[in-house]
């Protein structure tokens, strides 16, 4: 079965768990978790989605202390980025944009580190080849040629339809549907086309690039633009972890095998602002917003484990014990991050220092002095 949004009739989507918690079936897409233990995943997944919702919840607090520059919300959408990046093997690599937060958790990065980016003590400390996660990209859409050029090296080095599960690599593109009409993204979709690239496009479409609405960026269905390129797109519920954990698996199989690349199109819903600085209030009613509340990612999976029976309350509650420890630590320790140096912005400009460069540093040190000086 695939849900038709009646705000978009007649457009199907991949589903495999309805808003209420029902499990349906699709001819072409199954969760399928090998041997693991199903409902050990499931609950793994909701798991997930709350810890990702309060690292959320805690930073946009943390920005409306002051503590944060600003901030990019994912409100509503856990599952996209859960049922991702739990498909995801260890050697594929990821390119995210700015609000790839459950994503990176689920490649094991200390969110504290996404925190520090978002107060402005560093540009994004973490070693990406540690997570196989790409620094976080600001320009839109430019991650997508960044993902294009690292999958063709990863051609070039054998790592595609070899057989072999330890070996074969996919990279992941994230993007946002106001992204889709960059030129970068179009760009980066002809590349792996051209070149047969082993990349992944993953639109989550929120339905809004900032204050314009999708009709508005689209006369199609986004996952329909693929044809245009000459490969495969696909349309999944966005709000259904488990839809989108299949077709994810999916579709890097396909690109590992070394059949070039794919778009999916995750439908979901931005429940909150773009950005800490945007107010929705001003260009979308509340209607809408109620409507995608009743279609919440983490309620449905919550609904399904309640239904079967596969979790109870004390379970619930230790996730929500969890959930406040993650939030006390975040708290603490956004506030007790260290100023950096203000003469390392240049350390990491190049590899090796330049004489302009060092002069450059050299003239900011003693403007800096100068201030002291005056004390």
């Amino acid at each position: 079965m695939s849900l038709v949004d009646p705000a978009r009739a007649g457009e199907s989507f991949i589903q495999l768990l309805t808003p209420e918690g029902e499990r349906v079936t699709h001819p072409d897409y199954a969760f399928d978790v090998g041997t693991a233990d199903e409902a050990e995943v499931i609950r793994g997944f909701y798991r997930d989605m709350v810890l990702t919702r309060r690292i959320d919840v805690e930073a946009t607090a943390l920005q409306r202390h002051g503590e944060l520059g600003i901030w990019t919300q994912l409100l509503g959408q856990e599952a996209a980025q859960i049922g991702c990046g739990r498909a995801l093997r260890p050697h594929d690599y990821v390119f995210p944009t700015y609000r790839e937060h459950g994503v990176a958790y689920c490649r094991g990065l200390d969110p504290l580190h996404i925190l520090s980016l978002f107060r402005g003590v560093d540009q994004g400390a973490w070693d990406p080849n540690a997570h196989n996660f790409a620094n976080y990209t600001i320009v839109i859409g430019a991650q997508t040629l960044h993902a294009t050029g690292y999958a063709m090296g990863v051609q070039r080095d054998g790592a595609v339809g070899t057989g072999d599960p330890d070996r074969d690599t996919s990279v992941v593109a994230f993007f946002g549907d106001g992204a889709s009409s960059q030129g970068d993204v179009n760009e980066s979709f002809i590349f792996a086309a051209s070149y047969n690239a082993p990349v992944v496009f993953f639109c989550q479409n929120n339905q809004w690039a900032i204050s314009e609405p999708i009709e508005r960026q689209s006369r199609i269905p986004l996952y329909q633009r693929a044809n245009g390129f000459g490969f495969p797109g696909v349309r999944v519920d966005g709000n259904d972890v488990l839809a989108v954990h299949a077709v994810t698996q999916a579709a890097l199989q396909y690109t590992r095998e070394g059949n070039g690349p794919m778009l999916v199109e995750a439908y979901t819903y931005r429940m909150g602002a773009h950005t800490t600085t945007d107010d929705p209030t001003r260009y979308r009613m509340s209607e809408e917003v109620e409507y995608w509340k009743l279609r919440d990612p983490i309620a449905r999976v919550k609904a399904y484990l309640v239904r079967q029976g596969l979790a109870d309350q004390a379970w619930f509650d230790e996730v929500e014990r969890e959930a406040d420890e993650i939030g006390a630590r975040l708290r603490d320790g956004c506030r007790a991050l260290p100023d950096p140096n203000p003469l390392s912005i240049f350390d990491q400009v190049y590899a090796e220092q330049t004489t302009e460069l060092a002069d450059q540093r050299d003239g900011f040190a003693a403007y800096l002095e100068s201030f002291e000086g005056a004390r």
